[in-house]
């Protein structure tokens, strides 16, 4: 049933109709039901100023505007303040005809206090009966065939939750109780709908009521209940939505269209971490601070989370032209106040590269530009030598000589054991920058770049996640394509990768490498089937999946550090450093020299053995060169 809307002038002629007989009940209360004839006249004139005087103030304060079947306390309050006027405004024309007249009052003091207090009665009750009435009539309506539904969450949310769904004509989902973890709960009735406890008799109540949805309604829930939550309700096949935090909902209150479906990103999210944005601020505050790969997954966020940071100038450098402009727009929406200046260049261009620094003299670098599909950089391996190495090259040395004072260099788990050229190149290029602080610090004691490195796995939602993939490909129905049932990767959230890289680089004083805590692994496959169930579907009966094999260059087992490499705490519990001996700065001066003249030799062979003779841990998976480790 599609309920409808009272229109304005219906509820203002309800509420003057209440007026009056608030007024003549007032003259009767206040008269002990007794009139002489005389004074009929005179009462009728002290009703009808008290109608009109009443109808008057309605029309400043628009007490008849609001919608009956959303009526809450904000109308009792302009209800409030609207009879209050009016008795006030009556009052005043009672003095007025004393004083200008000499005649009597319009209507007793007495009467006038009985008739407001009956009148501001008489139009929330109505308001309130209908609101109730219209609900009734909806949920009355609910055919067989429609949705049941529980709320998790028996507190201020959950019955929030269950007002705005009740009063939503929209949707034929009724909610017939509500689930909470906490004991004292269990039992009571809010609103008239049973409280259960926690999960335990989730199984019973969807056979007995036929429920087949859960909406969670906390506010401060833990990542690991929600994961909990989640999967007993794909375990019964139950659709699962949840309520978005208060500061998304519009204009302080929650709307039916904001109950969303729970996302994969929502279960693979872990705690808010604790950054210590004082140490931060004081690193980036003022200072001219650039960002490589600025219109990247990782670029772009760092750029937005420095920003916050107030920088005396922001330097947005990348080689894609859409997404940098999209972000640029992003960033003058956002941060007006904010200096930047938005770059159109390739780091790999030393010329180019060398104007800009010297230009704009950055102060803080912290460089995300890196080319890191693993089966594209397996097929062009020289491109990822050119961006990966020797585009880091360019700007190391280029930091070194416009006195930089510190450079971020983001790698990737994939450095560790590298078993394809793009987790190669990156391990390359944090072998430079690891030895050139060494070099540094030795020989320049006083005043030099800080090279830091951070280390982390896949993030969600970046462009070369499978989260993304996956979504694409529930949509058109399937298959889902996994490489291998038992292939695992680290996940994290973007914001709370790029909040570590500030971090890590905020704390770091030169020659580390930052490892940060990915959690447990997560296996693709358990992955590719909570997505499936998470959009209403069935794996492997309405989705399938399928496994397409190992791609080049691509490992079952990411890795964190490799055999030789321990870790040491900091003070931040999500960030350790890899305790990894620098090489010698000379040799691999000299050996990324040689790069170049195997560039123009156009042998990929020749290239990646080199790659391999300065990385000595990569050895080739599922590629073409693992040719190359067996002739060694």
């Amino acid at each position: 049933m599609n309920l409808k809307i009272m229109p304005k002038w219906v509820v203002a002629m309800v509420d003057v109709f209440i007026l009056g007989i608030s007024a003549l009940l007032g003259y009767l209360i206040r008269f002990n039901f007794e009139f002489a004839i005389e004074e009929v006249q005179q009462n009728f004139l002290g009703i009808v100023i008290f109608v009109l005087g009443g109808a008057l103030v309605m029309v400043f304060t628009k007490s008849y505007d609001g919608i009956v079947r959303l009526a809450g306390l904000k109308d009792v309050v302009v209800l409030f303040k609207t009879m209050a006027i009016t008795m006030l405004l009556v009052q005043g024309l009672n003095i007025l005809s004393k004083v200008a007249f000499k005649s009597i009052n319009f209507i007793p003091t007495s009467v006038l206090i009985i008739a407001t207090l009956l009148s501001l009665v008489f139009l929330v009750i109505y308001r309130f009966l209908i609101k109730e009435l219209l609900i009734f009539m909806k949920t009355g309506t609910i055919e067989k065939g429609s949705r049941t539904g529980l709320i998790f969450g028996a507190g201020e949310a959950g019955v929030i939750t269950l007002e705005v769904i009740k009063r939503d004509s929209n949707t034929d989902l009724f909610i017939h109780g509500f689930l909470d973890d906490d004991p004292k709960k269990e039992g009571k009735q809010i609103n008239g709908k049973v409280v259960y406890r926690g999960l335990d008799r989730l199984s019973e109540l969807v056979t007995k009521y036929q429920v087949s949805e859960i909406i969670i309604a906390i506010q401060e829930i833990t990542v690991q209940r929600k994961r909990e939550i989640t999967d007993a309700c794909l375990k019964l096949d139950l659709h699962v939505s949840i309520v978005p935090p208060i500061k998304h909902w519009v204009n302080g209150g929650l709307q039916a269209q904001a109950i969303r479906d729970v996302k994969i990103e929502d279960l693979l999210g872990r705690e808010q971490i604790s950054l210590d944005k004082q140490h931060v601020e004081t690193d980036l505050k003022n200072k001219v601070v650039m960002v490589t790969g600025a219109a990247g997954t990782i670029g772009s966020e760092l750029s937005r989370q420095v920003a916050y940071y107030k920088p005396k100038l922001l330097i947005l450098l990348d080689q894609a032209e859409s997404p940098l402009y999209e972000l640029e727009q992003e960033l003058k929406q956002s941060e007006p106040g904010l200096k930047f200046k938005v770059i159109l260049s390739d780091v790999r261009v030393r010329r180019k590269m060398n104007f800009i620094f010297r230009r704009y003299r950055p102060e803080v670098i912290f460089h995300a530009a890196a080319y890191k599909h693993v089966p594209m950089m397996e097929t062009y391996p020289e491109e990822s030598v050119k961006c990966n190495i020797l585009g880091t090259q360019i700007l190391a040395d280029l930091a070194v000589m416009t006195k930089v004072e510190k450079f971020v260099l983001v790698s990737t788990d994939k450095a560790v054991n590298p078993t394809n050229v793009m987790g190669a190149t990156k391990r390359a290029a944090e072998i430079y920058v690891q030895s050139l602080n060494c070099f540094l610090e030795t020989n320049h004691k006083q005043s030099y770049t800080r090279f830091i490195t951070t280390r982390f796995g896949n993030v969600l939602g970046s462009s070369g996640s499978v989260i993304p993939l996956f979504k694409s490909q529930i949509l058109k129905g399937g298959p889902v394509t996994v490489t291998h049932p038992d292939i695992t990767r680290y996940f994290m959230t973007i914001p709370e990768a790029c909040q570590l890289v500030l971090e890590a680089g905020a704390m770091g004083s030169g020659g580390e490498i930052f490892v940060f805590d990915m959690g447990q692994p997560l296996k693709i496959l358990d992955l590719a089937k909570k997505m499936i169930q998470l959009s209403g579907k069935k794996p492997h009966e309405e989705i399938k999946i399928t496994f397409t094999g190992l791609r080049e260059g691509e490992k079952l087992f990411e890795e964190l550090l490799n055999d030789s490499e321990t870790v040491k705490i900091t003070h931040h519990p999500k960030i350790l450093i890899a305790k990894v001996n620098p090489a010698n700065f000379s040799k691999i001066e000299g050996q990324f020299s040689l790069f170049y003249k195997l560039i123009e030799s156009n042998s990929e062979n020749d290239l990646v053995t080199h790659l391999k003779a300065i990385v000595p841990e990569y050895v080739s998976s599922s590629s073409r060169f693992e040719i190359l480790d067996r002739m060694n």
